[in-house]
């Protein structure tokens, strides 16, 4: 466990000056985090590509541990795409924010869920940053850089 804590914190405090939250046209995210509230508790991981300078879309998928809707357990994945819009540029925010609201539209077993978020993410060094989404289907946790 200290090595890993110790690999993570060498990770997180290399090289402030080159973090990038949000390049636009090209931009690849990977973020991996855990979700407390929305269809249940459990672990996210999503993925996007940058269309513009505003636009991304992505995928993901939730796994639910507990709290997932009517305590059904073939409710307890969530996959869906998802779009979101990078305010980055036009807040003329620093190049280490991003801030971005965004829908996420999928399949709950055999149901259709939905999500809205607002996200915000920091970025240490231009590979690895951190992340919240608050909404219906939201969660905090890394964010990499592709």
């Amino acid at each position: 466990m200290k090595k890993l804590f110790f690999a993570l914190s060498l990770a997180l405090m290399g090289g402030l000056v080159s973090a990038q939250a949000y390049t636009g046209k090209g931009d690849k995210k990977l973020q991996v985090g855990f979700n407390g509230w929305g269809y249940g508790t459990g672990l996210v991981g999503t993925f996007d590509y940058g269309l513009s300078k505003i636009v991304s879309v992505g995928a993901g998928a939730n796994v639910y541990f507990s709290g997932y809707k009517d305590d059904n357990k073939d409710n307890n994945v969530f996959i869906f795409g998802r779009l979101n819009a990078h305010l980055q540029q036009p807040l003329n925010l620093p190049k280490e924010w991003d801030i971005y609201p965004g829908l996420d539209l999928g399949v709950l077993h055999d149901g259709f869920g939905l999500g809205a978020h607002i996200g915000v993410r920091y970025f240490f060094n231009n590979n690895v940053g951190i992340y919240g989404e608050f909404g219906n289907n939201g969660s905090l946790g890394l964010s990499f850089n592709f």
